[in-house]
């Protein structure tokens, strides 16, 4: 993938831009250093190119760099998990 992932920090997202939709992954805060990541959204004419799993591998990344533990609520990102185990131990106990 080409496009670089944008981290709006404002609206709790990591995103990619196209014309007309943007390629998300929503996140929220459910306490202090937990991020629930909630929604992967890409849009149709972007699917099968990778994009959902740059979206959650930043997502992933800016959590583990900031000492986070994640909720993976959002389907993708949990098997994107299960096909990188190394992202395991910051699952947080639910």
């Amino acid at each position: 993938m080409n496009k670089d992932v944008i981290h709006d920090e404002e609206d709790l997202r990591f995103y990619v831009p196209f014309e007309g939709d943007d390629a998300e992954l929503t996140y929220t805060y459910t306490e202090t250093e937990v991020m629930d990541f909630e929604h992967t959204y890409v849009p149709d004419t972007q699917r099968g190119k990778g994009i959902a799993g740059e979206l959650v591998k930043c997502g992933l990344e800016f959590a583990k760099s900031n000492n986070y533990k994640i909720i993976a609520s959002c389907p993708v990102v949990e098997a994107y998990i299960d096909r990188h185990p190394e992202y395991k131990e910051m699952v947080h106990p639910v």
